[in-house]
C-alpha cells in the first residue's frame, strides 16, 4: 500500500465550504485604508487618468467619499493634500486653510467614526517637487524636519487621527513626536513611512498629486530596492523615535522586507500597496488580460500572508464590497 492512500491534500480543497473554513489568510474591510486626493475649492471631482476610478476631489467631495468608504466597511480615510499655489518651502503644508486640514474637519464632523489619517510631506506643495528644503547640495534633512513638524500639527489642530511622515527625513519621527506632545498631542499616533524605497511604481500617483521632482530623483533620500537589512534599521530607528506603526512601501516588490518586519518588530505593520500596482491591474483588466476582481484580492491576501497588519489600498471600496 501506498503513501498516496493514506496523504491526500487535495481532500481539504475539494469542498469550498471546507476551503473558506480552512483558510490561513483572512481578509477584513476594517484592514483596510483609503488614500484620497483633496484639493481647494466646491464640487471637484476631477478623474486621474492613470488610476481609473481615483479622482482629485474637494472638500465636500471627499466628505461624500469617505462616508461611502464608511458605508462599505472601511473606516479608515489617508488624506493627500494638492494646493492652488506652491513655493519652495512648501508653505501651504503647514495652512489651516488648506483641503487637507478642511477635510480633517469636515469629515470629522460628518462622519465622527471615521479614522482620518493624513500624509506629511512637502512634495506636493513644493513647486521642486522634492520631499524637503533644497540647498545647493540637494534636500536639507535639518532644514526640512521642523517643517514636517509643524505640518504635522497643524493636522492634529484641525482634527486628525494619526499623522503620517512620508519625507524620509532621519529624524522626522522625532521631531513631530516632540511637536505633537508640546502641543498637548500626546495620544496623537504616529505611522512612520519607515521602509519607503525609491521606486517605479509611484509614477501615478506623482500625476495624481502633482509631485513629480523637477530636478533630479529622491534616490538620496528614498531607500534602493537593492536594501533589505537597511529596511530593518530604518523601521528600528523609526520606532525609537516614536512611531507607533511603521510601513512598507511600495508592498508587492517588497513581500520579503513585510515579512521579516513582522517577524523581527512587535509594531503593527502596514503595507502599501501603491499607484503604480493599481494601475497595473486596471489597464491589464480592462485590456481583458487578466480578471481585475480576482487579481485585487490575490494581491490583498498576499499582502496579508507576507505579515502586513493593515493595507492602504486605492481597492479598498471595491474590495470591502467584495469582501462583503
Amino acid at each position: 500500500m501506498t503513501n498516496d492512500s493514506f496523504s491526500r491534500l487535495r481532500r481539504l480543497r475539494s469542498n469550498s465550504t471546507l476551503r473558506d473554513m480552512l483558510a490561513e489568510t483572512r481578509l477584513s474591510a476594517s484592514e483596510f485604508i483609503y488614500p484620497m486626493f483633496v484639493v481647494n475649492g466646491t464640487g471637484v471631482r476631477t478623474p486621474i487618468e492613470p488610476m481609473p476610478g481615483i479622482d482629485q476631489m474637494s472638500v465636500d467631495v471627499a466628505v461624500e467619499e469617505a462616508q461611502k468608504a464608511y458605508e462599505a466597511g472601511v473606516k479608515s480615510v489617508l488624506l493627500f493634500g494638492i494646493p492652488d499655489e506652491k513655493d519652495a518651502a512648501g508653505s501651504k503644508s503647514r495652512s489651516p486653510d488648506e483641503a487637507v486640514q478642511q477635510a480633517v474637519a469636515a469629515i470629522k464632523k460628518a462622519s465622527p467614526d471615521t479614522y482620518v489619517i493624513t500624509d506629511v510631506c512637502l512634495c506636493e506643495y513644493t513647486d521642486h517637487g522634492h520631499c524637503g528644503i533644497v540647498n545647493e547640495s540637494g534636500v536639507d534633512n535639518d532644514a526640512t524636519v521642523p517643517l514636517l513638524a509643524e505640518t504635522a500639527v497643524s493636522h492634529a489642530r484641525a482634527g486628525a487621527d494619526m499623522v503620517a511622515p512620508s519625507a524620509m527625513m532621519d529624524g522626522q519621527v522625532a521631531a513631530i513626536r516632540a511637536g505633537l506632545n508640546e502641543n498637548g498631542f500626546t495620544d496623537t499616533p504616529i505611522m512612520g513611512y519607515s521602509a519607503k524605497y525609491a521606486s517605479a511604481f509611484y509614477g501615478p500617483f506623482r500625476i495624481a498629486a502633482g509631485s513629480t521632482p523637477q530636478f533630479g530623483d529622491r534616490k538620496g533620500y528614498q531607500m534602493a530596492p537593492t536594501q533589505s537589512r537597511e529596511a530593518m534599521r530604518e523601521i528600528e530607528a523609526d520606532i525609537d523615535d516614536g512611531a507607533d506603526l511603521i510601513m512598507v512601501k511600495p508592498a508587492l516588490a517588497y513581500l520579503d522586507v513585510i515579512k521579516e518586519a513582522s517577524i523581527r518588530f512587535d509594531a503593527p505593520i502596514v503595507a502599501y500597496n501603491v499607484s503604480g500596482e493599481y494601475s497595473m491591474l486596471a489597464a491589464a483588466g480592462s485590456a481583458g488580460w487578466l480578471e481585475r476582481e480576482r487579481a485585487t484580492m490575490e494581491v490583498l491576501t498576499a499582502i496579508k500572508r507576507a505579515g502586513a497588519d493593515l493595507i492602504i489600498t486605492y481597492s479598498a471600496i471595491e474590495a470591502a464590497r467584495l469582501l462583503a
